[in-house]
């Protein structure tokens, strides 16, 4: 028959030497590489976005189309603000500094896109 080990029957460890664990841990964590290799992977991670997001939002327009250039990037750019919007919320989940400013951040940039969207159309909604 197996013998199971209850929580009283653990060897109690030293609390100092937790202590100094944790705070290992938490210094390994703050500490991030920043070589060559990181940067350029996270640089072109965001410049395929960039590129993505100007494709779909129409910057052949104006050729196609004959639209004037200058609607066409105000609409950029307010997509731009959302995407941007997207990326500090996300940054914010991910890192888990500041979050809350970070998520509010975002939303308020997120909100902000769709209002200058909207301005664009004529259809203002304030």
């Amino acid at each position: 028959m197996v013998k199971h080990r209850r929580f009283s029957d653990k060897p109690k460890e030293d609390s100092n030497q937790k202590e100094t664990e944790l705070q290992e841990k938490t210094i390994s964590a703050e500490k991030t590489p920043l070589d060559l290799k990181t940067i350029l992977l996270s640089g072109t991670k965001y410049a395929y976005i960039i590129a993505a997001v100007a494709l779909l939002s129409g910057i052949f327009t104006p050729l196609t189309l004959g639209i004037e250039i200058e609607n066409v990037i105000f609409g950029m750019l307010s997509i731009f603000l959302g995407l941007g919007g997207g990326i500090v919320i996300f940054l914010g989940i991910k890192y888990q500094k500041f979050t809350t400013i970070m998520v509010c951040g975002g939303l308020g940039m997120m909100i902000g896109s769709v209002l200058l969207i909207y301005e664009s159309t004529n259809h203002p909604i304030l």
